[in-house]
């Protein structure tokens, strides 16, 4: 599971991941040439972060 989240919903984001995965996540911040292109999964702001399972290995790339 991969949840892309603004600054704004990066709670919802957080508590939504524990919620249906009933894990902690790992969250990382995007690296810049993602964030121009990648919208948030709860509003159409640009990300800023990745909330995805530690084993993931697409996190950030």
């Amino acid at each position: 599971m991969r949840i892309f989240s603004c600054e704004v919903h990066i709670n919802q984001a957080l508590d939504m991941f524990v919620a249906e995965q009933k894990t902690f996540p790992m969250m990382e911040e995007l690296k810049e040439d993602k964030k121009l292109s990648t919208k948030c999964t709860y509003c159409d702001g640009s990300a800023i972060y990745i909330v995805a399972n530690e084993n993931d290995d697409t996190i950030c790339r």
